[in-house]
């Protein structure tokens, strides 16, 4: 990301401040103007950087934005006449709608890692070698950055298996308007198609959304992100009990919402798990792999130690 250059400039430094004359103050303006082109150019890659991870920031939300906008319809599968796992009622309230599952996952994660490196660059010797000068600014970026990304992720993947599945509902037939008496048909046939009596198609649409949960994917991602980073972060000794218990809280609150979804008859028991496998999944590659939070703070934040003259410092 941010401190991946910077070598090039220190290394010209140390040339100049070899020479006593040129530590005297006697550079040559060529030499002067090299070093500020090296700093530019050094400067301008990294912002290529940023530009560049934003960029994959977008690509990697495509998939969610193209099933939350409708833009793609989900697969039409058909169901087995008779199959009682699609018969359930059709509850308006949820326990935990979207948006509370949104705003709750973002807020909660969010709030607690920017807190966390606001105390970190207040508190704790953290340097950085971005170009943003703000250190509040260039730890924020890089570890809410990582979080967001495996937002982005997570949910991707979950709509398109949604869109690719076309798993029913198990209030389908409820949304439908339809019942295997009106039907007629055989028990244990096939149904390939069925025209719902349901004039809301939206409705009828995402009846055809079952796998898997996106809801436990979402909420098992991002409260498990947070007990990662809590365990990178949370260093204070004098109580031993108090990181593990909160980061049980924060799975059991996982767990928590994606049992409602079973009981609300939003989804089969195996799509709740499914979803649980994958956000578990994709907040240990974030966090292990992609963020930096479990990495050596001297490797991240201090500049290599240098075995020349004590006055060539970058």
């Amino acid at each position: 990301m941010l401190d991946k250059l910077g070598t090039q400039s220190c290394d010209l430094q140390l040339k100049l401040t070899a020479d006593p004359a040129r530590a005297a103050g006697k550079m040559e303006p060529s030499t002067e103007d090299a070093l500020v082109q090296l700093s530019g150019a050094a400067l301008s890659q990294r912002k290529l950087l940023v530009a560049l991870d934003l960029l994959c920031l977008c690509l990697a939300s495509i998939p969610f934005f193209a099933c939350e906008l409708k833009a793609v319809s989900p697969y039409s599968r058909g169901f087995m006449c008779g199959d009682p796992s699609i018969t359930y009622p059709y509850l308006h309230r949820e326990a935990i709608s979207d948006e509370l599952l949104i705003l709750g996952g973002i807020i909660i994660t969010g709030l607690t890692i920017a807190f966390g490196e606001c105390y970190r660059v207040r508190f704790q010797s953290v340097s950085s070698k971005a170009f943003v000068g703000n250190l509040y600014v260039s730890s924020l970026y890089k570890e809410l950055g990582c979080f967001l990304f495996g937002c982005c992720i997570g949910q991707s993947l979950t709509n398109m298996a949604k869109l690719s599945v076309g798993r029913l509902r198990p209030h389908f037939l409820s949304v439908c308007g339809v019942t295997y008496a009106s039907l007629n048909c055989t028990p244990g046939t096939y149904v390939a198609n069925v025209h719902c009596r349901e004039s809301d198609r939206h409705l009828v649409e995402e009846a055809r959304k079952s796998f898997f949960s996106g809801h436990a994917s979402f909420a098992m991602y991002t409260m498990l992100y947070l007990a990662f980073y809590l365990q990178a972060r949370l260093t204070w000794r004098g109580a031993r009990m108090l990181r593990p218990l909160l980061q049980f809280f924060l799975v059991l609150l996982a767990v928590y919402t994606g049992l409602t979804r079973i009981s609300d008859y939003r989804h089969h028991p195996s799509d709740v798990v499914t979803g649980y496998i994958q956000g578990a999944l994709t907040a240990y590659w974030v966090a292990f792999h992609i963020s930096s939070m479990f990495k050596s703070s001297r490797s991240r934040h201090s500049p290599p130690q240098l075995h020349d003259p004590p006055h060539a410092v970058c």
